[in-house]
């Protein structure tokens, strides 16, 4: 049996709906917990088999919350675990529509690959590129159809690591 964690960060509920889906996608054969940033401690996820981390996009990164916990996670200390990133985010459309934002998206962009390239950094495997959900507006709700495709990048996290 493999164990499977997802630690997510959520503003207005959406990334956390993400982190739940995937949750519940994950195939019985899998024990998997999902929880809030601030409901863990890395000594607790070192002996995982998949971490997969999620957070809004707040000023072009990760939540405090989330850069924070993968600060403290020690150099190495991922070495062997399989990870994944993912983000929720405004759509390329919303973006565009304001000229300042889509300049600052081009040079910092989203949450989900700074988080990626800290996990490797931390000597994770990432199974999968980072991934983003769309938001409508600032608090949400996610756009029809995200669920969906979190499942379906589910699925794929599971076929990479089986």
């Amino acid at each position: 049996m493999t164990s499977t964690w997802i630690i997510y960060d959520s503003e207005f509920g959406n990334t956390e709906k993400i982190a739940r889906v995937i949750g519940e996608s994950l195939n019985n054969e899998n024990q998997v917990r999902v929880s809030r940033v601030d409901q863990v401690r890395f000594d607790q996820v070192k002996d995982v088999d998949l971490l997969i981390i999620g957070s809004p996009t707040q000023r072009f990164m990760p939540t405090k919350g989330i850069t924070r916990f993968l600060n403290e996670i020690p150099s190495k200390g991922l070495w062997g675990i399989k990870v994944a990133a993912f983000d929720t985010r405004f759509t390329e459309y919303e973006i565009n529509k304001i000229r300042v934002l889509s300049f600052f998206v081009r040079i910092f962009g989203y949450a989900a690959k700074p988080i990626a390239n800290k996990l490797k950094s931390k000597g994770g495997q990432l199974v999968i590129p980072a991934e983003g959900f769309y938001v409508e507006g600032m608090e949400g709700p996610l756009l029809e159809g995200e669920l969906d495709r979190a499942v379906t990048w589910t699925k794929k996290i599971q076929q990479l690591t089986s």
